[in-house]
């Protein structure tokens, strides 16, 4: 488990300052003479994916979901990160078809993988369309928390989709900031 404490400070305007050191932001409105003094979290953790690579999908949202609940926090933001170019975060229904076929299919047809990839020239491997099909999909996803719980649709899971050629373990980074 990592751990991260923020710290800044700044003026906002002449009203307003702030001052985040580790895990307490204390603000202050000078003019009114109001205090609040509000408790600002932020705290990262690892998950570790076992992957088999080939367009593998796998849900991780109990992962996360366990993540947010270990930390304690209210109201926040989960911002999950894949390390490494050839997977992607976001969300879908995960049921057989999307997981299975469809995905795989609509990724197949933009970046195929008998394509011919400038990147497999200069590295000599097979992955091109791994990479090119991770950059459409992007590394992260940012997740509203609300009294404790992802702000997730019904029919809505966090994936991680393992574009590589290979079986992989992959990390994924949660940060969650809030209070």
């Amino acid at each position: 488990m990592l751990d991260t404490s923020a710290f800044a400070e700044a003026t906002v305007d002449k009203r307003f300052s702030m001052r985040v050191s580790g895990f307490s932001e204390k603000t202050r409105v000078a003019k009114s003479g109001f205090f609040s003094y509000h408790r600002v979290m932020v705290k990262t953790e690892k998950i570790e994916v076992q992957t088999k690579g080939n367009c593998d999908v796998v849900n991780i949202t109990e992962e996360v979901s366990e993540v947010v609940a270990k930390a304690g926090v209210g109201d926040a933001t989960v911002t999950l990160f894949n390390v490494g170019s050839t997977a992607g975060i976001t969300t879908t229904e995960y049921e057989p078809g999307l997981v299975n076929y469809d995905i795989r299919a609509a990724f197949e047809k933009i970046a195929p993988a008998n394509g011919r990839y400038e990147h497999e020239e200069t590295w000599h491997d097979d992955n091109g369309h791994s990479h090119v099909q991770a950059s459409l999909l992007g590394p992260s996803l940012s997740v509203p928390v609300v009294d404790g719980r992802l702000t997730l649709g019904t029919w809505q899971q966090i994936i991680l989709v393992d574009f590589d050629t290979r079986a992989r373990t992959r990390t994924v980074i949660c940060q969650i900031i809030g209070e």
